[in-house]
């Protein structure tokens, strides 16, 4: 196994240094210079659809996308499956709160002509065209649940969680083929490759719809741990276990569920959530250990009843502005979210929003973009000031909010 040494790290943070000003790949300028139209794309879980918005500006609708154009031949398929239709009833009953989780995350291809999609209930991804609305290829991932999926810089392939397999698995983009697969810890969630394509980090967040919730019961969660691999061999590098790190930081009551999770720009902090935590974290990947936290405020009207928080979630959703200097955080929990200067770690203003279960950057960088998974909308929030923007009418439930393409003349699938 190679060694993944802290020198190391530093030498491939600096290199990522000088490129942080540059174009993100030679895929996106390419793709900028073929006629295409920098959107967001909104999963909108319980719906089953995806709305497409502008990605900067007033974020105004730009078309929709049915991502389950097949739910009679999949449904037909667990139906004639016990042990399918039963962890189908699971995923609705327990992380889906009575609902279906039909759009986990979502990622355009480079030439802006399909979406890949992973559908939690349907235990798959697909990739679907933009054009004629319907399935170009569909992956059925190990075990019953697909989740979260990371793109690789190049956009080339696609990272998929097998949340009850233990398993990630890395998919050519345009075929749908396997092109490598990683074993993680329970439950992996979270997929993010470093910006030079070379490592892949996935968070496995362990069992989150127990209701053993009390930190004397932490134990029976799961293995909850970070599994760093070689994005080319797909080889285990490193394992970071967040229990050691946490205790040694002086909070050995915490989980050591690593949630959403965000790099900063050179790539030598990453800032995280852990389960039941109205705040973050910062962990220097060189040291190899946590360096500071911040614990943001809570809402007086949330119950202090851990086992009524979603799946375990308090604060669901991190991100950073590109220079580094402002990070949005979404207060699932307490419903609000608030920009933190970096430097200090001082919150500014709390923005009241419902359930907002995932945070990211619009296009031009300007602003946080919250899902608001209790309202159906989408919110921006100006890293400068910390203030709202506007809010977007959505689908029922979106969660996931990515960048992307389409044609620059798209408005819609014309069927499905």
């Amino acid at each position: 196994m190679p060694a993944f040494r802290p020198r190391h790290l530093c030498s491939v943070a600096a290199a990522l240094a000088l490129t942080v000003a540059a174009p993100a790949t030679a895929a996106r300028a390419a793709t900028d210079a073929a006629g295409l139209r920098e959107v967001m794309f909104v999963g909108n879980n319980w719906d089953g659809t995806a709305d497409v918005i502008k990605s900067s500006g007033d974020f105004a609708k730009v078309g929709r996308i049915n991502v389950i154009p097949d739910k009679d031949a999949r449904m037909a398929a667990i139906n004639a499956d016990p042990i399918k239709w039963i962890y189908f009833m699971a995923i609705r009953n327990g992380v889906g709160e009575g609902h279906d989780q039909f759009v986990d995350d979502m990622y355009s291809t480079p030439d802006g002509r399909s979406v890949v999609v992973s559908r939690p209930s349907f235990a798959d991804v697909v990739s679907i065209d933009l054009a004629s609305g319907k399935i170009n290829w569909r992956f059925p991932v190990a075990g019953y649940r697909s989740d979260h999926m990371a793109v690789s810089p190049d956009g080339t392939r696609v990272a998929v969680s097998a949340s009850t397999a233990n398993t990630v698995h890395v998919l050519d983009i345009d075929t749908g083929k396997q092109v490598g697969s990683f074993a993680t810890g329970d439950k992996p969630h979270e997929n993010i490759f470093t910006k030079d394509g070379k490592y892949i980090w996935n968070m496995a967040i362990g069992d989150v719809n127990t209701a053993l919730d009390d930190p004397i019961w932490d134990w029976t969660k799961g293995d909850r741990r970070i599994t760093v691999v070689d994005a080319t061999t797909y080889k285990q590098v490193k394992v970071i276990d967040m229990r050691d790190r946490l205790n040694a930081f002086g909070l050995k009551d915490f989980s050591d569920a690593v949630r959403p999770a965000v790099f900063s720009p050179d790539e030598s902090k990453l800032y995280f959530q852990v389960s039941f935590f109205n705040g973050f974290l910062e962990y220097d990947v060189a040291t190899d250990k946590i360096t500071r936290m911040k614990t943001l405020p809570k809402n007086p009207a949330t119950s202090e009843d851990r086992t009524t928080w979603v799946n375990d979630s308090r604060h669901h959703g991190i991100s950073m502005n590109p220079a580094g200097t402002k990070l949005c955080v979404a207060g699932t929990m307490d419903d609000y979210a608030t920009v933190v200067d970096r430097a200090t770690l001082q919150e500014g203003p709390l923005v009241t929003a419902s359930k907002p279960y995932w945070a990211t950057v619009s296009g031009d960088g300007k602003d946080c973009i919250i899902s608001e998974s209790g309202a159906d909308q989408v919110t921006a929030i100006d890293f400068a000031t910390g203030r709202k923007v506007a809010s977007v009418a959505v689908g029922d439930h979106p969660q996931r909010v990515r960048l992307g393409h389409v044609q620059e003349d798209w408005t819609g699938p014309s069927s499905g």
